[in-house]
């Protein structure tokens, strides 16, 4: 089907349809969209808008099986995902209130949007955001992050709503230092996560199914962020106990601490006391990070 093709209409029609039926079509409908724009046969202005409010609904609603929602917010990283802000705009952040006093915390983990943006800009060349040890790994690491995301085999991992993977702590470090920010340590990260209930799980407990993306939803792949509705705190800060590990600003040695739950992982590395070592030179498909910055 041509851009020419795709029009409103079809588009309303699509979204008559029941739940399961509408979710298939849209998602399709969504990445022809996006293909024919890559095609350089961009859709008018109101049918791209439509069909991104339309997408955006259903990622917000919760509704549809993880699967059915797993496409959807890949259509609507394509078609470029509105809720993704840059680290210098105030909507990217979340104010928390922690034992050691307050501090904002990225609202999803750091997106491949925002990676590439870092790479784009001359992340890796600039001494400045990399430490002394940064440094001695950038130097002699075989192959940077641009290298490892043009595989072919890695392609379904770079989505630019999804949450960055395969990136070391060092890199991580670097892109906190660029931008004013640092890694949050676990026992913040812990109490980001628990709140003053003392949650198990962001939303509470117990586990179930569905809440967030784990080795059960049977994926295969990190998703869309805050896809899963219910794997957030009260204030909005989302995939705390799933869809990837994240790096912390703790060291031991060599090694560094890490929140294991992940779309790899079962739930028993989801709960919010769980942790785990790995190097800081590691990078793996199921490991990314975010940001924290204080708030004074």
């Amino acid at each position: 089907m041509s851009v020419s093709e795709m029009n409103l209409t079809m588009l309303s029609e699509i979204l008559a349809h029941p739940a399961g039926v509408r979710l298939e079509k849209l998602t399709s409908f969504a990445e022809e969209l996006a293909s024919s724009a890559d095609a350089g046969e961009a859709a008018p202005k109101e049918l791209s808008q439509a069909t991104v409010a339309a997408l955006l609904e259903v990622v917000q609603s919760g509704e549809g099986s993880p699967k059915l929602r797993l496409g959807i917010g890949e259509a609507l990283g394509r078609l470029g995902d509105p809720r993704l802000n840059k680290p210098d705009e105030a909507g990217y952040w979340v104010p928390t209130e922690l034992d050691l006093g307050p501090v904002h915390v990225g609202r999803f983990p750091v997106t491949i949007a925002e990676w590439q943006r870092f790479v784009a800009v001359g992340g890796y060349e600039d001494d400045s955001f990399w430490s002394k040890d940064g440094l001695a790994w950038r130097d002699g690491v075989r192959q940077l992050w641009p290298d490892l995301a043009a595989r072919d085999s890695i392609k379904h991992l770079v989505v630019s709503n999804q949450p960055v993977v395969g990136v070391s702590w060092f890199e991580a470090e670097a892109y906190a230092t660029q931008h004013n920010a640092r890694l949050l340590s676990f026992d913040e990260r812990m109490q980001v996560a628990r709140g003053d209930e003392r949650r198990p799980y962001p939303w509470g407990e117990p586990f179930g199914r569905g809440n967030a993306n784990t080795r059960e939803e049977v994926l295969g792949k990190p998703c869309a962020v805050g896809l899963f509705v219910r794997d957030r705190t009260p204030e909005g800060i989302a995939d705390l106990a799933g869809n990837v590990a994240e790096w912390t600003a703790d060291r031991i040695g060599d090694d560094c601490v890490i929140h294991p739950g992940s779309w790899e992982q079962t739930s028993m590395a989801s709960w919010a006391k769980a942790r785990a070592l790995e190097p800081a030179s590691t990078r793996v498909a199921a490991l990314g990070f975010r940001l924290a910055r204080d708030a004074n």
